[in-house]
């Protein structure tokens, strides 16, 4: 091509190659053996040029490159570079990637469970951890020249996003921000928030995928491709894709077919694998089992495969349905090498342990190249699936959702077993951005040419919807930012509260909420001009049609009041009712999941809020638990009694009946049946309306009949536009009190913590008392609760392991309430200052609902919860594992993630408790002692 050129242009291409070996570009794009894509190239060079980057790019498009590229510039500046992860295990794969490109000299490693070289050039760490560093003025940030964070969009995060603006916010003016992000659907307003806060800021938005991505709906034998023709090759081009005929006509096709699952046989209900039977039987079509679906991607090599199953205990069944199916992913060699990976990385682990934690069961599996992945597995465990995984000698992972986030683990192939996932609160559908997240971790880089996603088959499936989820880039970034006790209290100490205050409003959160303000004022204008059209609609030439519409409406509200007024007295005659029940009434639950014949173990607490959610659990009675003649164990509310209860029958219940145990509930059951089941309960005659011996409502109706317009032909027409009118009306002053709501919201909330700060005395005006200093070293959800506890003593004298009891009650978080019975806990001073802890909670809880701060917007102190108190105490008492988790009844990862969190508060309290006369800070650091040991203590850094 050169001998095309004219001398003048060979002149400007050698000029230019010249420039481009002179930047530090240059050297950086040797250090790897492909060639950088043109993102990636944008970005680097906006990065030399002093700006600072946000990168949104799929998952697996080699964003970090950017990040690395910051490395590189601090290294060859002779300045500072820390790498911000999400998550530990995230920070220990980068850590060990930068040891082997730069020396373990040069790196360094800050998490709440490792601290590695932390005076290096370039240090990676949690982004917890370099937020307390800016709060604290720590020398590390000395010479700091770039951070990167990685995984920004973890700023949505309900639970830690805060930590990500705080971060962003707090930086020193002269430190570079490599922000890098997932794809999302508004990152030029991530971006612009960003040039607000921090600078000139480069946005570099890449919706093309490295390796093209492939749509499919496995359904029986045939494997279905979603998409005709995908001629953009998963988002390259600009051409059409339409949803693939023959999949359209199947699902048309399988969805009439009539099926009803209460057809009976032999006077039994059906069999579900029956069901199944049949259907296979009728029909060419279903969905294949999980052996089936892994053996017919090995056959069409499609593995490594990454199957999403939004379940634990689905993962783990999974491995066990292959293992049952003679499923044998791995030669002999493969075998060997596995065993000896497995067996060098668990050689720490004490061999009674590794029975516990059913180390043979998991090894079998893997040596077989298959593996489960959630966050119930022991750390070392996941750690070794991922090691081998992306050495290629496990083929099949069985993982929750979890993996899609950060960890560095693609597949050729990605399986979505259902599209709909339990969000915490009710089984909901996948969101695009879930399905794009999860899909995109088909397709290695480098190794595969193309990555496949597969839907299975799944009877009601809608091909045209799924089509929508991959076909769709809507993952907005949504700021979850809510000012806390700590941060009130960090940042009046720093700039005293009026600067405070301006710094809060310039958070991504309040930049969302200014620039959704303008949306909402233009649609109160158009409300306005809808108004004028509608009051020129009602106006009638007999009278005032607005005055005559204001009776009729006061007419309907007061009887609307009068029908609330008598379903309040009939609450609380059922209220009055519940509270005379006592254990062994049979009664009759009227309505609600568990209407019918139960018998009342325990008649519940008394009347008032009972978890301190304000305004989601007010109880205007008992709520009694209660054994159903269906033998579940229940505590009902008072929704389900809207008329009084009567005991039925009385009956006994037995000393030894436990409501866990299956059994006890069964034989109780029966006996509830046997006694009572021949019971009709009364029922009760309906009470005269109020409504009709009401004299405001007659005065209304008297008003209405006297009223001009009543007799106007046209009146109903009238009514129709005032109707409209009102409506209108009332919308238009709710967006107006939306727009009054959102302006200057987290400064409002910020005004109201400092008032309740005040008043405990952490704060006095723009000074911060030592109560407020001690405070201000406590970080987590309740750490005005722990701050109080520190103040008013009632951790001294405490052991090591009645503290770390005490302390759990302060980070765990039960997975599933269980309200049906109390969770167990320490004897002894463990008890009583526990017991103490939720009356000190009661109080400030009390005194929130006073200063307005609500859990319902993410601030506020919530209930502290004991369901990991005795597991602590036992652990930290050097009982063993076996009998730890026997009694917690916990995953071994779940125990492990709650002791460190434990641990890491742990260390948080030594660090805040007083000094002198106190027992709190020895003893906070020999439960810490107590607690780091055996499967907690193994090292996630090797």
């Amino acid at each position: 091509m050169t001998e095309d050129l004219t001398p003048a242009e060979a002149y400007a291409a050698a000029r230019a190659r010249n420039a481009d070996q002179a930047t530090a570009l240059a050297p950086f794009r040797e250090m790897y053996e492909f060639g950088l894509d043109p993102f990636q190239i944008e970005a680097c060079q906006a990065l030399e040029a002093g700006k600072g980057v946000l990168v949104a790019a799929p998952t697996g498009s080699g964003k970090t490159i950017v990040g690395e590229f910051a490395v590189h510039l601090a290294l060859t500046q002779g300045r500072k570079c820390f790498y911000t992860t999400p998550i530990k295990a995230l920070s220990n794969q980068k850590y060990a990637d930068l040891v082997k490109r730069y020396g373990p000299d040069k790196v360094g490693l800050l998490t709440g469970d490792n601290s590695v070289n932390g005076d290096a050039p370039i240090v990676v760490m949690t982004t917890e951890v370099l937020r307390n560093m800016l709060y604290a003025g720590s020398q590390a940030l000395s010479g700091l020249g770039y951070v990167v964070m990685d995984e920004v969009h973890y700023l949505s995060d309900r639970f830690r996003g805060a930590v990500w603006e705080e971060v962003i916010i707090h930086l020193p003016a002269s430190v570079t921000l490599v922000s890098l992000s997932a794809t999302v659907s508004n990152a030029e307003e991530f971006g612009d928030w960003l040039d607000t806060v921090r600078g000139d800021t480069e946005v570099i938005v890449s919706e093309s995928r490295p390796v093209p991505l492939w749509q499919h709906v496995l359904a029986g034998r045939r494997m279905y491709d979603l998409f005709e023709e995908e001629t953009d090759h998963g988002g390259r081009g600009a051409s059409r894709r339409e949803v693939n005929p023959d999949l359209l006509r199947l699902a048309r096709t399988e969805n009439q077919r009539t099926y009803n699952p209460r057809d009976r046989r032999r006077g039994k209900m059906v069999r579900e694998a029956d069901r199944e039977r049949e259907r296979r039987q009728r029909s060419r079509i279903w969905t294949p089992g999980r052996p089936e679906v892994i053996d017919r991607l090995d056959n069409e090599g499609l593995l490594p495969a990454i199957t999403f199953i939004f379940s634990r205990a689905g993962c783990e069944a999974a491995v066990q349905q292959c293992l049952y199916a003679g499923l044998r992913l791995n030669d002999d060699e493969g075998r060997s090498r596995v065993r000896e990976i497995v067996e060098a990385r668990t050689a720490a682990i004490p061999d009674e342990d590794l029975h516990v934690l059913g180390y043979y069961e998991w090894l079998e599996a893997l040596e077989r190249g298959i593996a489960a992945h959630h966050a119930g597995m022991l750390p070392t465990f996941k750690e070794v699936v991922e090691e081998l995984f992306v050495r290629g000698l496990v083929k099949a992972v069985f993982a929750t959702e979890t993996l899609a986030l950060g960890i560095n683990m693609p597949a050729r192939s990605v399986v979505l077993e259902k599209l709909v996932k339990w969000n915490g609160e009710q089984h909901a559908d996948i969101t695009p951005g879930e399905y794009t997240q999860l899909t995109g971790r088909a397709g290695r880089r480098g190794i595969d040419v193309e990555g496949h996603a597969v839907v299975l088959w799944q009877r009601g499936l809608d091909p045209d919807h799924l089509a929508g989820l991959a076909g769709t880039r809507t993952y907005p970034l949504r700021s979850s930012f809510r000012p806390s006790y700590n941060m009130a209290v960090n940042l009046v100490e720093q700039f005293g509260r009026h600067r405070s205050r301006e710094l809060l409003e310039t958070s991504f959160a309040q930049f969302q909420a200014d620039r959704s303000v303008v949306g909402i004022s233009r649609q109160v204008q158009r409300n306005e001009e809808g108004l004028d059209g509608y009051r020129e609609g009602m106006t009638c030439h007999l009278g005032d049609f607005e005055e005559y519409a204001l009776l009729r409406r006061d007419l309907k509200d007061r009887e609307t009041e009068l029908a609330k007024q008598g379903a309040a007295q009939r609450r609380a005659q059922a209220a009055a009712s519940l509270e005379k029940l006592k254990p062994g009434d049979v009664i009759h639950v009227p309505t609600g999941k568990f209407a019918g014949l139960a018998l009342v173990l325990d008649p519940g607490i008394p009347a008032g809020r009972t978890n301190g959610h304000r305004g989601f659990e007010h109880h205007d009675g008992p709520r009694p638990l209660v054994l159903t003649a269906e033998r579940q164990v229940k505590r009902l509310a008072s929704i389900d009694f809207p008329v009084p209860v009567e005991a039925l029958e009385r009956m006994r219940i037995p000393r030894t009946f436990n409501p866990r145990s299956p059994q006890s509930r069964r034989d109780l059951a029966s006996a509830l049946r046997s006694k009572a089941g021949h019971i009709n309960p009364d029922r009760r005659r309906k009470q005269r309306s109020g409504a009709a011996d009401d004299r405001e409502i007659a005065r209304l109706r008297t008003a209405i009949r006297a009223h001009p317009c009543h007799g106007c032909d046209e009146r109903e027409d009238h009514a129709r536009w005032a109707e409209r009118y009102h409506h209108l009306q009332r919308d238009t002053k709710q967006l107006e009190r939306r727009i009054e709501g959102r302006t200057n919201t987290i400064a409002r909330t910020f005004d109201r913590i400092v008032a309740l700060l005040t008043e405990l005395d952490y704060l006095r005006g723009d000074d911060v008392t030592d109560n407020g200093k001690r405070l201000a070293r406590l970080y987590g959800e309740l750490d005005l609760l722990a701050s109080e506890c520190l103040r008013e003593g009632v951790w001294e004298g405490l052991a090591p392991a009645e503290l770390a009891a005490c302390v759990s009650a302060l980070v765990y978080e039960a997975r599933q309430a269980d309200d049906a019975v109390a969770p167990k806990v320490p004897g002894g001073a463990a008890k009583a200052a526990l017991a103490e802890m939720v009356h000190i909670w009661g109080r400030l809880d009390a005194l929130e609902e006073e200063f307005k701060i609500n859990q319902a917007e993410g601030v506020g102190q919530r209930e502290p919860d004991l369901g990991f108190a005795w597991a602590a105490y036992q652990w930290a008492s050097d009982k063993s594992l076996d009998e730890v988790l026997r009694e917690a009844e916990m995953p071994a990862g779940d125990f492990v993630r709650w002791c460190k969190q434990v641990i890491d508060v742990l260390g948080q309290i030594a660090a805040a408790a007083p000094k002198e006369n106190s027992t709190v800070a020895k003893n906070a650091r020999k439960a810490v002692d107590a607690l780091l040991r055996g499967v907690v203590a193994y090292s996630s850094v090797g």
